[in-house]
């Protein structure tokens, strides 16, 4: 009896995987929704009633419903690189001209339209979905599975001869269909409208019900296949042969076998593209041949073998309402133009930055001009001409501020700079306010209890006025602000108390020295074991320091000569906050790993890499932060990837696990 519902269960699965790929991959489909419905309907029945025989990937779990709090962090173990842009076929000859330095050979490319989505890595083994990571900073992203497994266009299980093991790179999007359905909803429940199909995708896939993603109607498009193992030649059979496994292929995208047939496919969309029933921004082109790929290799950043054609962004005439200016946590100020709100490329705009005064001088801006805005690379709106046909004569050029809009202090600008500054870095509120909060972020003091708008109040009531203050802070204090619990307030209190024990180091960065950075102050920290000892350093002493320039030498030894940092340093001391280093923090206990080099990669599980790192220098080696020549040992964790994949190919650096390095250290 068990066998013939297990039986039963397996065979409804295949049959309705089988009617998601005829409707959604082939657009053929082979039954009508009703019964399809019901036999989903069906299944959903026999294993609610026997859960022995649960599938994570079983068409029902489509429908959502799982609750996900946290989406965990997961490393790419093949790099997510971003793309070269290009704007005019000025900028594809040239890249194309690049190409053939490199390969002699004809080369073909892969023309494929730019979706407007959010990026996606999704896992697939032994022909079934198992992780779905967002593309994050590229290194790593937040593993989204349950939700990505409610998008229809997305194959859970694959058929045909497919690989063990290999990852599908795709867009998630909405079309505008949808978004305009979840628009007309959002109106009737008095709810404020999304902006634009893209963000709202992107915004969708990190809803905690994926229940709710579901009825979001999102869609999926895959264009890239990603393995150590590649069963083509060339990257057109990869997307025919994905196509045949089950994934959604765009049907746009076109093999050219020059740069001509390539342009004829941008002019084409460059037109086209207002009737597709989705957004794209541009086209994606491909050398075709994967060998030649391989040969052209990457940048830093991007592939050589790949760039982005854009198209020209949309522009629309506004009228400038006023010129107002903002000021930074260094003093900088950015002068914004705030504009009669227009819509632009599917958001409204109010506001544009100017950037500095040579650019308002460039613009030959004047008071009420009528100016033309347009989205650079579509996203961040800019002035990018005026309409001197609608200027009034009698309306006055825009002069740049002399004085400080926040404090009234009178501005100055730096030699060879753009930007103007505020020089009353200890008393200007957005500076004293930024510094603040710089010094209770994560790599500082971490007090994460203190949030910005938490200081913001608390500068504004006089009580914090740098970051010596925190220590003072009591709870009858903190009470009185809004939003402020008994137990918020206690949780603040309690966060100031344990960063009484963030190490020197962390500290030295926190206090915010200009041009001293998270590393600059490891390597200080060093070099100088005490906040007294900095100090007193000189110039020349300073620049012995590896990395340690004379622009931040002289600033150092400038923070140091300000009498009000002087008495905050002693305060803080005073208050027990570590501006030395602890006993034995750099104390060396072997000389095992001298002048030997490390770099650690992937998902380590037997220790941090901070303290990984911390053991490398108590044993006498050197960190260092790229795969190169001057590498020793690559520490691998689990998911490592383009770091291992490099160090193989070099075949000078030694692979270790974790262990391993253990053992290593332990001679």
């Amino acid at each position: 009896m068990s066998e013939n519902i297990q039986q039963k269960i397996e065979q409804l699965r295949e049959e309705l995987h089988q009617h998601n790929y005829s409707y959604y991959v082939l657009d053929e489909p082979t039954i009508s929704d009703f019964e399809f419905d019901a036999k989903l309907k069906e299944l959903q029945e026999l294993e609610n009633a026997h859960p022995e025989f649960f599938d994570p990937n079983s068409p029902t779990l489509r429908v959502g419903g799982e609750i996900t709090k946290n989406f965990p962090t997961v490393q790419h173990q093949f790099r997510m690189y971003s793309l070269d842009n290009s704007y005019d076929f000025n900028d594809l000859e040239d890249w194309e001209n690049r190409i053939t330095k490199t390969i002699s050979d004809p080369v073909e490319f892969v023309a494929e339209l730019k979706f407007d989505g959010a990026s996606i890595s999704i896992l697939y083994e032994n022909g079934k979905m198992e992780e779905a990571v967002t593309r994050g900073d590229g290194f790593q992203g937040d593993e989204i599975t349950a939700n990505v497994r409610t998008i229809s266009d997305i194959p859970l299980i694959l058929k045909g001869d497919f690989p063990a093991k290999f990852f599908m790179r795709g867009e998630i999007y909405l079309t505008r269909k949808n978004f305009d359905k979840i628009n007309a909803r959002r109106e009737e429940e008095g709810l404020d409208l999304f902006m634009n199909p893209r963000n709202t995708a992107s915004g969708s896939l990190k809803i905690q019900d994926s229940g709710e993603v579901r009825k979001r109607g999102l869609s999926a498009v895959l264009y890239q296949f990603i393995s150590n193992e590649i069963p083509a030649q060339t990257h057109w059979e990869l997307l025919q042969k994905a196509k045949t496994w089950g994934f959604k292929i765009s049907e746009n995208a076109k093999l050219c076998s020059n740069l001509d047939e390539v342009k004829d496919f941008i002019n084409y969309w460059d037109v086209k593209r207002h009737e597709l029933p989705f957004e794209i921004d541009g086209i994606v082109l491909k050398v075709n041949s994967l060998q030649q790929q391989q040969q052209l290799g990457y940048t830093a950043k991007s592939p050589r073998w790949a760039i982005a054609y854009k198209f020209k962004a949309e522009k629309v005439e506004t009228q400038l309402e006023k010129v107002t200016y903002q000021v930074g946590r260094t003093g900088a100020i950015t002068p914004v133009a705030n504009l009669k709100p227009v819509l632009l490329a599917g958001t409204i705009v109010k506001r544009a930055s100017l950037h500095n005064e040579d650019i308002i001088k460039k613009l030959g801006l004047h008071e009420h001009d009528f100016v033309y805005v347009e989205k650079g690379g579509e996203i961040i709106p800019k002035i990018v001409g005026i309409n001197l046909d609608k200027r009034n004569p009698a309306n006055p050029e825009i002069q740049y501020i002399k004085n400080c809009p926040e404090c009234g202090t009178e501005l100055v600008k730096i030699e060879d700079q753009a930007i103007h500054f505020c020089p009353n870095e200890m008393h200007c509120p957005p500076q004293v306010i930024g510094r603040m909060i710089h010094y209770v972020s994560r790599k500082a003091l971490n007090i994460d209890s203190l949030g910005q708008e938490t200081i913001a109040q608390l500068h504004r009531e006089k009580l914090i006025e740098n970051p010596a203050d925190f220590y003072t802070l009591t709870k009858e204090q903190l009470l009185p602000l809004e939003r402020m619990a008994d137990k918020s307030a206690q949780n603040i209190l309690d966060g100031i108390e344990k960063s009484k024990m963030i190490p020197y180091e962390k500290v030295l960065f926190g206090i915010g020295i200009k041009h001293v950075g998270e590393t600059v102050a490891k390597k200080l920290s060093k070099n100088f074991e005490s906040i007294d000892a900095l100090r007193n350093a000189s110039v020349e002493e300073l620049t012995q320091v590896e990395d340690i320039g004379e622009k931040i030498a002289e600033s150092i030894v400038d923070f140091f000569k300000n009498p009000e940092n002087i008495l905050m340093i002693e305060r803080l001391k005073s208050f027990g906050v570590q501006l030395e280093k602890g006993e034995n923090t750099n104390e060396v206990l072997s000389n095992t790993l001298e002048n030997k080099t490390f770099l650690f990669t992937g998902k380590l599980s037997l220790f941090t890499r901070e303290s990984a790192e911390e053991m490398v220098e108590k044993h006498g080696g050197k960190n260092i932060s790229a795969v190169s020549k001057n590498l020793n040992y690559l520490v691998v964790g689990e998911k490592a990837g383009s770091k291992l994949k490099k160090a193989q190919e070099l075949g000078t650096v030694t692979i270790l696990d974790e262990q391993q390095f253990l053992d290593l250290i332990s001679g």
